[in-house]
């Protein structure tokens, strides 16, 4: 019974891991299945969906667990920790899996037209981190509107550097925006102290 009854959460875990290092084109039921120790069949028991259920969920799932993480580090740290530690999480994880691993949610994004769940979840995830980074600078004296367009652009740059640092094979690209974005934000919460 446990190990049958923990197959939806192994098949998403897998999912989530497979999907960063991999794009959901790029990773196959079998793939997820082998990976999740997950019996034959159960896919369709729980994702009746198939493949396409499955990446809506594991990027849903992936974009809740880092808005959470956003959340808390916001509100422990303000603006310019969670962007330095969003950084630190997304360096660290490159470092682990000898840079194979990307972000899941953007993987689900990227996903193709026959995943459009996975795509709409992305979009609502990013969306979501957004607006808590944006009401994290708006608390912390910067205008709403510029508050939603740093939030934007920080994002981003994070999204962008990570791509960067994957394929230079380097952390290099995070560590320099890191240090730019950080400063500008700085600079910024100091003038509107």
């Amino acid at each position: 019974m446990g190990r049958r009854s923990d197959a939806r959460e192994r098949m998403l875990g897998s999912a989530m891991r497979l999907f960063r290092e991999r794009g959901v084109a790029g990773t196959s039921i079998a793939d997820v299945m082998a990976e999740g120790q997950a019996p034959r069949g159960s896919l369709y028991h729980y994702f009746p969906g198939g493949k396409a259920e499955l990446a809506e969920t594991a990027t849903a799932r992936a974009g809740r667990a880092m808005g959470a993480t956003i959340s808390a580090l916001t509100a422990e740290r303000g603006p310019v920790g969670t962007f330095t530690a969003i950084i630190d999480l997304f360096r660290q994880q490159l470092l682990d899996t000898d840079f194979a691993a990307g972000c899941p949610v953007a993987a689900g994004g990227l996903a193709e037209a026959d995943a459009p769940g996975a795509r709409a979840a992305a979009g609502e995830a990013f969306a979501s981190w957004e607006s808590t980074l944006s009401a994290s600078l708006w608390q912390h004296g910067i205008p709403a509107e510029r508050a939603d367009r740093l939030a934007t652009s920080g994002l981003a740059i994070v999204q962008g550097a990570l791509v960067l640092a994957r394929a230079q094979r380097s952390t290099r690209p995070l560590d320099r925006v890191c240090e730019e974005f950080a400063a500008h934000l700085r600079a910024l919460l100091d003038e509107h102290d």
